[in-house]
C-alpha cells in the first residue's frame, strides 16, 4: 500500500497543534498567515505575499486590483482551466482566448498581440504543467499596450526562465495555488505576490470582506481593540469578498513552504525519469511538451501529446493499457475554456484557437507526485511494458 501522508510528514501536525492550543489566536511569532505570507515573499524576493481560499479567488482579486471591471477584455489561453474565464466574467470582464505554441503548449505572444483591442486591460498567462510562458515577450507587448499582467503559477513553483527569472515574479502580481494536488498543499487555498504596495492593499481589502485596516503587510482586522469597540467605529471602505485563508489551513501551507524545494526535486525526477523512458523509446506515440533552452520546469504533471491515432490506437486505449501495467491514471486536458458549455453555450468570450483546440484532443498527463525511486519506479515500468506492448506497430527500437 502505497503511503498517501508522505507530503504531510513535515511540521504540519506541530503548526496545526499551535494554532489549536492557541485557541486561534495569534503567537508571539504572529498568526500562520503572517508567517506563511513572510516566509513565501521573501522565497519569491517580493515586497509583499497575501493568502487566500483558493487560486480562483487570488486570479479574482488581482483582477479587481488591476481595476477590471464591466465591459474590459482579460486576454487568457484557451488552454487552460474554466477558472482563469470565471474570474474574468465576476469581474464583469470578458474573457478573449489567446491560441497556444504548438511545442510548448502555453500562450503564444504573436496571438496575444493580435487579440489586443482599445477594451483590453489585462494579461493571465499561465504556466501549465510546471513550464513558464515567455514571460519576456509577454511584458513587451504590455508595456507597449499598457496592460497589466497576473501570472498563473498554480501549477508551477520555483520555476525559471533562460534569465534566471522566477515563474510569479515577472508579472505586475504572481498568482499560486494550494490546492491538494499541487505542489504546495493546504487543502484548498492560494497567495499573490507582487512589489506594488498599491495593488496588494486593494487585493488584501477585496479577498478581506473590505474592512479599511488591512493594509498590503498586515491581515489583522482588529489593529486597535479601543477604536474596533467603539460604536463610531466603520469598518468596511469596499465591497470585498471573503476569501480569506483559515488559520489551520495556512499553519499547513507553512509547513509545506519549508519543504518546497523537495516537492520541486521530486517532482522533476518524475518528470525527467517519462522524458528519458520516451527518449529511448524509439518511438513518436508521446510527444513531450518542449522546455525552452535555459528554462528550468518543475514538472506539475508530465505532459505530452498522444500520436497513436497514427498506428491505429485510440488515446482510451494507451491509457487503459498502461494503468493495466500498474501505472496511475493518465489524465486528459480540460476542454479549451471556449469550448467549456458555460463560456459557448451563454456567448461568453471571443476568439479563434485552432492550435489550442487540436492539441486538447491529444494531451495526456502523467503524475510526478511519488514519494521516492521506488514509486517512480513503477510509472516507468509500466510505461516501458506499455511501450513494448505496441512494438509491432510502431516499429520501437527502429
Amino acid at each position: 500500500m502505497l503511503n498517501k501522508g508522505w507530503r504531510f510528514a513535515g511540521t504540519e501536525r506541530k503548526y496545526l497543534d499551535e494554532v489549536l492550543t492557541s485557541g486561534f489566536s495569534a503567537g508571539a511569532s504572529g498568526t500562520m498567515n503572517e508567517r506563511l505570507e513572510n516566509r513565501f515573499s521573501r522565497k519569491h524576493n517580493k515586497q509583499f505575499a497575501i493568502t487566500a481560499n483558493s487560486g480562483t479567488s487570488t486570479l479574482h482579486m488581482a483582477l479587481y486590483a488591476f481595476g477590471v471591471d464591466h465591459g474590459d477584455e482579460v486576454i487568457i489561453p484557451a488552454l487552460t482551466v474554466a477558472m482563469c474565464g470565471f474570474v474574468v466574467w465576476q469581474c464583469g470582464a470578458v474573457p478573449v482566448y489567446a491560441d497556444v505554441k504548438e511545442d510548448t503548449f502555453l500562450i503564444d505572444p504573436k496571438d496575444i498581440e493580435k487579440k489586443i483591442t482599445p477594451k483590453t486591460k489585462a494579461i493571465i498567462p499561465v504556466h501549465l504543467y510546471g513550464l513558464m510562458c515567455d514571460m519576456k515577450a509577454i511584458m513587451r507587448i504590455a508595456e507597449k499596450h499598457n496592460l497589466y499582467v497576473v501570472e498563473d503559477c498554480a501549477q508551477c513553483f520555483l520555476v525559471k526562465d533562460g534569465q534566471d527569472n522566477i515563474a510569479g515574479t515577472i508579472g505586475h502580481v504572481g498568482s499560486w495555488s494550494f490546492e491538494n494536488s499541487k505542489h504546495l498543499s493546504t487543502g484548498d487555498g492560494g497567495i499573490v505576490a507582487t512589489d506594488d504596495e498599491l495593488l496588494a492593499i486593494k487585493m488584501r481589502q477585496f479577498g478581506g470582506v473590505g474592512f479599511k485596516n488591512l493594509t498590503a503587510k498586515n491581515g489583522k482586522v482588529r489593529i486597535s481593540r479601543d477604536k474596533f469597540q467603539d460604536p463610531k467605529w466603520k469598518r468596511h471602505n469596499i465591497m470585498g469578498y471573503n476569501y480569506r485563508l483559515p488559520e489551520l489551513c495556512a499553519a499547513v501551507g507553512l509547513a509545506q513552504l519549508e519543504r518546497i524545494d523537495e516537492f520541486v526535486a521530486l517532482r522533476r525526477a518524475m518528470g525527467l525519469s517519462y522524458y528519458k523512458t520516451i527518449e529511448d523509446s524509439g518511438t513518436d506515440l508521446l510527444i513531450p511538451q518542449i522546455t525552452p533552452d535555459g528554462y528550468a520546469h518543475s514538472y506539475y504533471t508530465f505532459a505530452a501529446l498522444f500520436n497513436g491515432e497514427k498506428y491505429g490506437i485510440s488515446w482510451q486505449e494507451f491509457r487503459q493499457r498502461y494503468i493495466q501495467f500498474g501505472g496511475d491514471g493518465i489524465y486528459a486536458a480540460w476542454q479549451t475554456v471556449n469550448n467549456e458549455p458555460a463560456f459557448k453555450d451563454n456567448a461568453i468570450g471571443w476568439g479563434v484557437v485552432l492550435v489550442a483546440e487540436r492539441l486538447q484532443k491529444k494531451m495526456m498527463q502523467f503524475t510526478t507526485n511519488q514519494m521516492d525511486q521506488k514509486e517512480r519506479d513503477i510509472q516507468i515500468t509500466a510505461l516501458k511494458k506499455t511501450f513494448e506492448s505496441y512494438s509491432a506497430k510502431c516499429r520501437i527500437g527502429g
